[in-house]
């Protein structure tokens, strides 16, 4: 039979509690859960979820893992229920399975796409292996608050590099064959706008333009579909006073009608229910009446629609023919990856127990480390650090962690391989009696004689290396920050250890910019490692004895107060700027400029880059010709190193005031020493195109700046015209 007609026959067979049974997503408490992750809601125990499966009163469960454990879900769907309709397993996958890898913010600052497709792929290729068929990943919210928390999930504040990470990422779930035994379904989040919550609270509301929705967040999730995205979820927040999850706007016009996108939407975690908190929905029957007609078609955990879309739809409040078609693209997505065909693809025990991919995995995971580290600062090249003939304190609440180095939304992470920074540090010099380990205070509180060890430790090294950061709970859902700074016990250990005028490299853990201040700041070196995962310790090491270079560069803005935020790079401009001559009454706060402490796109290596002037190709870019931009790069250092070449526009003139500057393009090239290269971008006016006042997204003629620099607070400019038709 072939598959539409084998959908068509199954929905024409269904009960009404059937159909409305495929679109409820449930805990999977046949398997082992994480339970710690959600609030509950809705919980049953093993044995009613199986009765609901054998009653077709289940699509989907999500964050229970076990090949042996799911193909018993699947043979009691199969077998035993009414019309033999498999259940897909979900689960929150985010960065890595047990392998983990990089935040996806920290592997963000990698600036290259390929690799996170790469770590995509490797964790695709474990979680199969553990019963799943389909992640709710990747966010691809754009963060512009480093308050919010979330932000550690995505990939920074910026759309060009937001999209281009969003399409690497379902790229390397899904793989090539979406029925393949070790393809993931990528469900981009949170539509939309999540991160631009104000004040960048968790969970709050979102009043922005609809140019900005459609410019800055938007772009994301559609280059996740056009990658091939087969489901979305919706995200908990409203849009101007309509919560996501039942904005027909949003979930209907612009993704169905707009995009065409054809598959599922589910929700967040009760995201249906919370229309009731929100002020939206009277009581749960109106809850899923507006989220069903918004166009949510599949509700998580709240159970809203199990219990009351069976009689909205024989009251005739829901049409028939609106739930028979949610149905049919939850059979959809079954039917696509194979599970009609294949019911228990991704459920064999063998492979979940074959650990062969292990030390490729692991090889990958110090990969993706090594190169999402970011040199914020090197003064007097106290690195890289030398593995011998040099005594080094590491002092520090992270140094000896196994905690804190997975970072937040991983679940499954197999922490007995989990390497740290002790363990990477002693891996990589040759004297071990060179090395001396002080923790100086804990994660938030001081240690009774820690600062006193610290400075002991310090006082007898050559060098120190000292490890601060947030603790890992302080970034992701629900952990919004009113100070983006090092907890007390940790500044203070700081102070204390830069008294002894040592040089001191700081290391930061870190899942958002961060506000650094005092010996901090004034620090040697500073070295952003985020969480980078299973191997953090070696990744982290690479970099700091030269065995790697550092290539990654800053996805976010990091401010020099907390009380910038929201800071980004790509803020409009004002009809009073600041002026170097002039400082009152123009855009700036009273205590400081308006400019970051590092910005967007800023990294350091281990040698140096020279950019020539960028050569345009014409002065003049015609309405339907193309502009090449060519420029010249040269390594004038040392070692041979990355650069990550970044190509920015500002409009001058326009029918919306228009950003400072816009990253439209980057490129990472590898030169020797004393190498050079000619790096080419090409621009058409659909990359200096906007949506204006009218909603209509075109470019419009006029002169433009151009930057090919290093970040987006480097180079100079150079000019062009954009020509009318």
């Amino acid at each position: 039979m072939a598959a539409a007609d084998r959908i068509e026959s199954l929905i024409a067979r269904m009960t009404i509690d059937e159909k409305v049974g495929q679109l409820g997503v449930f805990a999977d408490m046949v398997r082992p859960f994480a339970p710690d992750v959600n609030p509950e809601a809705n919980v049953h125990n093993a044995g009613e979820v199986l009765q609901q499966v054998r009653e077709g009163r289940v699509g989907s469960l999500f964050n229970g893992v076990g090949a042996e454990l799911g193909r018993k879900i699947q043979k009691v769907a199969i077998e035993e229920s009414r019309l033999g309709i498999p259940v897909i397993l979900a689960a929150d996958v985010i960065h890595g399975m047990r392998t983990v890898f990089p935040i996806p913010l920290g592997e963000a600052a990698s600036f290259e796409p390929a690799l996170a497709e790469r770590t995509a792929r490797a964790t695709a290729i474990e979680a199969t292996a553990a019963g799943l068929h389909w992640t709710y990943a990747p966010a691809v919210d754009i963060a512009r608050d480093q308050r919010w928390g979330r932000g550690a999930e995505g990939a920074g504040e910026d759309v060009v590099l937001g999209a281009a990470f969003a399409a690497a990422r379902v790229r390397g779930f899904q793989g090539e064959d979406p029925t393949a035994h070790d393809s993931l379904v990528a469900t981009p989040k949170h539509f939309a706008a999540y991160g631009a919550v104000a004040a960048g609270m968790e969970y709050s509301s979102v009043d922005i333009a609809p140019q900005t929705l459609r410019d800055v967040h938007l772009p994301p999730f559609k280059a996740a579909f056009d990658a091939g995205a087969l489901s979305v979820m919706s995200s908990f927040n409203d849009i101007n006073g309509v919560p996501a999850s039942a904005n027909h706007e949003l979930l209907t016009g612009i993704l169905r009608g707009e995009w065409k996108f054809a598959g599922p939407v589910v929700s967040d975690y009760t995201a249906d229910m919370e229309l009731i908190a929100h002020g939206y929905a009277a009581d749960e029957r109106d809850a899923t009446k507006k989220a069903f007609l918004a166009g949510l078609d599949l509700s998580m955990q709240s159970g809203f629609y199990a219990a009351h879309l069976p009689s909205l739809v024989e009251s005739g409040e829901v049409p028939m023919e609106w739930l028979d078609q949610s149905v049919r693209r939850m059979l959809e997505l079954k039917q696509r990856i194979g599970l009609f065909d294949d019911p228990y693809r991704s459920l064999d025990p063998a492979r979940e127990a074959d650990a062969t991919h292990i030390p490729a995995h692991d090889m990958l995971s110090r990969e993706a480390a090594r190169r999402s580290v970011v040199l914020l600062k090197n003064h007097g090249g106290v690195l890289p650090l030398k593995t011998s003939e040099q005594k080094i304190a590491l002092i520090g609440p992270f140094v000896q962690d196994r905690e804190n180095i997975e970072g937040c939304w991983t679940l499954f992470g197999d922490k007995a391989r989990y390497v740290t920074l002790e363990s990477g540090v002693r891996a990589a010099i040759g004297d071990p009696g060179a090395l001396a380990v002080v923790a100086g205070c804990g994660l938030e509180e001081a240690l009774e004689g820690g600062i006193d060890a610290a400075v002991a430790a310090a006082q007898a090294a050559d060098v120190v290396v000292l490890a601060l950061g947030e603790p890992q709970r302080f970034s992701g859902e629900a952990q919004s920050r009113t100070e983006i700074t090092l907890p007390p016990a940790q500044q203070a250990l700081a102070e204390a250890v830069a008294a002894t005028g040592k040089p001191m490299v700081v290391l930061l853990r870190n899942g958002r910019a961060l506000a650094l201040s005092g010996a901090v700041r004034d620090a040697a070196a500073i070295v952003v490692t985020w969480y980078l995962g299973t191997q953090t310790g070696h990744g982290v090491a690479d970099v700091l004895f030269g065995h790697y270079n550092p290539s990654g560069r800053l996805p976010i803005s990091f401010p020099q107060v907390s009380g910038q935020q929201p800071y980004f790079y790509n803020h409009l401009r004002t009809g009073r700027p600041e002026l170097p001559s002039m400082t009152e009454y123009k855009a700036r706060w009273r205590e400081l400029p308006n400019e970051p402490l590092y910005p967007f796109g800023h990294g350091l290596s281990y040698t140096t880059f020279e950019y020539g002037a960028p050569q345009l190709s014409s002065a003049a870019l015609g309405w339907d010709d193309t502009l090449t931009i060519t420029t010249h790069i040269t390594n004038t250092g040392g070692v041979a190193g990355e650069e990550v070449v970044q190509l920015y526009l500002h409009d001058r003139v326009a029918s919306r005031v228009r950003p400072v500057r816009e990253l439209k393009g980057f490129r990472k090239i590898l030169l020797a020493p004393g190498e050079s290269a000619e790096v080419v971008f090409t621009l058409d006016r659909r990359v200096l195109a906007f949506t204006n006042p009218n909603g209509e997204f075109a470019a419009e003629p006029g002169l433009f700046d151009l930057w090919v620099c290093a970040s987006a607070k480097s180079g100079e400019p150079v000019q062009f015209e954009l020509r009318g038709e």
